[in-house]
């Protein structure tokens, strides 16, 4: 575009960010205050996620990503039975994508005799049009039909911790010598991936 085009920078992953993580946690323990007491410490928690096609995620850590946020979320949230399951898949159907689909989650929990299930779209940052379908509207059907009681947790959204991350992650960016915070088993991510970072899956041999 030229010598005077603006730059952008991406900010760093920030799966296993404080600010990130602890708002998550909030929206937990508020939905599961929603399920009736005497039921809520068998409340099944469901975390989703984007499906992504199964080749392309045994190239990154995506999943195990995804797996490090749920579990310091529970932790946080102090709810030991959780389960990552995913959302939002498109793509010819005889692609394989990551599973279990959060509808066929849902069944198989009323098959195994859960009364509740909160879901937290961990996946996502804001309740835009995929959580609101995908979750308000076809998983919430889906448990109407079966007799589950659902609740869906908020996104981190405005939140104001999550806000002040972002910000944080900015000033890491603008000064090297700034603190990094993360929690659990992954140290801090690098601001850009690595050059030979998620490459692209293997076409199938004819």
């Amino acid at each position: 575009m030229g010598e005077g085009a603006p730059r952008a920078d991406k900010l760093r992953a920030f799966f296993n960010h404080p600010g990130f993580v602890g708002p998550n946690a909030e929206r937990v323990r508020a939905a599961l205050a929603e399920v009736p007491e005497g039921r809520r410490g068998r409340a099944e928690l469901a975390f989703t996620a984007h499906s992504i096609p199964a080749a392309m995620a045994a190239g990154c850590d995506y999943v195990s990503q995804l797996n490090e946020t749920c579990r310091l979320v529970a932790g946080a949230a102090g709810h030991a039975s959780w389960r990552l399951v995913f959302q939002s898949r498109s793509g010819p159907p005889t692609q394989p994508w990551l599973e279990p689909d959060i509808l066929d989650h849902l069944r198989r929990l009323k098959e195994g005799g859960a009364r509740d299930v909160v879901v937290s779209p961990v996946g996502f940052i804001s309740d835009h049009m995929e959580v609101i379908y995908d979750l308000d509207t076809e998983a919430r059907r889906t448990a109407d039909e079966l007799g589950l009681n659902l609740v869906r947790a908020a996104t981190v959204g405005t939140h104001p911790v999550f806000v002040s991350m972002i910000r944080e992650l900015i000033v890491e960016r603008l000064d090297p010598a700034a603190p990094r915070r993360a929690l659990g088993l992954f140290p801090p991510r690098a601001d850009a991936c690595a050059v030979d970072c998620c490459p692209p899956a293997a076409r199938p041999t004819p």
